[in-house]
């Protein structure tokens, strides 16, 4: 691997945090490098350059009009970060399991929420629990697909489509990019055709999909697209 001296520093300048992605990538270790940005924050949840330090609107939104109504409804969160969407998804009545690959960002989210219902838990997408397999009423994916390269991308989605019940639905939310653009980009947004592939390759219905621009400056188009099983 090559000089990574930079990784000694205890906070990263964005250009060197797509310097660290990419190195990672370059040498098969897609996921090694995210417990490295967690430890960067030194304990304080509040310093976590990507975490937005609320849940999603559109999951909230989502939640409100109440598509799970069934007793003892399940729902998992990847990479739950420093747990935001994951209490969300608490607060409306499910049990939830909200795992990340990085050891630090689960032990902030249980500093940050010592009461919390919710089962945070160390794990890996790659490699999850036997009993995890089409157990959950609601899996929710957020950025976790468009830090990874190549055929990782694909083996996420299917990872994450396998974790859904009969029934169940799974919510991604991403940033997007027109088709054969961008390609050099980190994190790479995901294309229309990538979303599309919960569809013909894991065999989901499209329930709803939502294009949009978030509010930064200048504004960043996103998706936010929900598949049933």
């Amino acid at each position: 691997m090559e000089d990574l001296d930079f990784l000694k520093k205890e906070t990263f300048s964005p250009e060197e945090y797509k310097k660290m992605v990419k190195v990672f990538q370059e040498n098969d270790n897609p996921t090694g490098w995210f417990d490295k940005i967690y430890q960067s924050a030194n304990g304080d949840y509040k310093e976590v350059f990507w975490a937005d330090l609320e849940p999603s609107p559109y999951l909230t939104s989502w939640l409100k009009e109440e598509k799970v109504t069934k007793e003892n409804k399940t729902a998992i969160v990847i990479g739950c970060g420093v747990g935001d969407d994951a209490e969300a998804l608490s607060s409306f009545g499910f049990e939830v399991t909200a795992f990340d690959i990085s050891p630090t960002a689960i032990n902030l989210c249980k500093k940050r929420f010592p009461n919390s219902k919710v089962t945070y838990i160390v794990a890996d997408l790659f490699d999850y629990p036997k009993d995890w397999f089409e157990s959950f009423d609601v899996v929710y994916e957020c950025n976790t697909i468009q830090v990874l390269p190549d055929q990782y991308r694909k083996k996420a989605r299917k990872a994450m489509s396998s974790l859904l019940a009969k029934d169940g639905y799974i919510l991604v939310s991403c940033r997007s990019r027109e088709e054969g653009t961008m390609l050099d980009i980190i994190p790479l947004p995901l294309s229309k055709s990538e979303m599309d592939e919960f569809v013909t390759l894991d065999k989901l219905t499209e329930v709803s999909f939502l294009a949009y621009d978030d509010t930064q400056e200048p504004p960043v188009p996103h998706f936010f697209g929900i598949y049933k099983k």
